[in-house]
């Protein structure tokens, strides 16, 4: 098997969230595909398998659990296919389409979020002191959303694991209004539940953010700051019950896998 590991929602190699994406006849059996994520260690292993009518059929790993929808892998692997790709998926059918100067347009299922009470309190979970920072808690399909008082107490936080992993969630997006010029808001994305402490940049918490941050806002487009270590950007424009989110691609290296 080979395999083509890609920083996505980036233009540098280095930054954004790597991905290793095999394009494959046909998938192997799932056992195979979690040793072969695991054994890649990447936050997501994407496999596509090319259809008769040129569509494709995709699914995402991370090291622990397939997931049901990934935005970066998917960025990843039309990056590889040349930008444009209809894919059949667990969260239904994904477009993707080549804009100009590199970035690559995804059509993905708007994930709305509601109010919801966490088992936990937030504050706690997210190491922070002092409650009055959390300003909102809401839920949308499989993660948590948590809105705080300003970007630099996003930038800074030191969450605890071990509680965000009992939280009922396949993980925590922490977000708040940016503090740059040039973004909308800024967030992070804690996954230990999916074998990931922090996601480098997430396509689907933007499928959330674009929504919350859209309204909040009174914006048709907006643009999104993904503060981990490794950083990211992912343009956001919420269009009914889908999200088309913006990203730029690098290709970093090529994995051939010899068993």
């Amino acid at each position: 098997m080979d395999l083509t590991v890609v920083d996505a929602f980036t233009d540098r190699p280095f930054a954004g969230n790597p991905a290793a994406v095999a394009v494959i006849d046909a998938f192997p059996d799932d056992e195979r595909m979690h040793l072969v994520a695991r054994e890649m260690n990447l936050s997501e292993t994407a496999f596509v398998v090319p259809r008769p009518d040129g569509a494709y059929d995709l699914r995402w790993f991370s090291p622990a659990v397939e997931v049901d929808l990934c935005g970066h892998a998917t960025l990843a692997t039309a990056h590889v296919l040349g930008g444009a790709g209809r894919f059949f998926t667990r969260s239904g059918e994904l477009v993707t389409t080549p804009g100009d100067d590199g970035w690559i347009h995804m059509y993905f299922p708007a994930d709305p979020v509601t109010a919801a009470d966490s088992p936990v309190p937030m504050h706690v979970a997210l190491g922070l002191d002092d409650p009055a920072v959390v300003w909102f808690v809401g839920r949308g399909k499989d993660k948590f959303l948590v809105e705080l008082d300003d970007a630099a107490t996003v930038r800074g936080l030191r969450p605890d694991l071990g509680i965000v992993a009992t939280l009922p969630a396949l993980g925590v997006i922490v977000t708040a209004a940016s503090d740059r010029s040039d973004a909308d808001c800024v967030s992070r994305m804690f996954a230990p539940n999916a074998g990931i402490p922090e996601d480098p940049v997430t396509g689907s918490a933007h499928c959330t953010l674009a929504g919350y941050w859209g309204e909040r806002l009174g914006l048709d487009e907006l643009v999104g700051e993904q503060a981990s270590a490794r950083g990211g950007i992912v343009r956001m424009r919420p269009a009914g019950d889908r999200v088309v989110l913006g990203g730029r691609a690098v290709t970093i290296s090529q994995v051939q896998l010899l068993v």
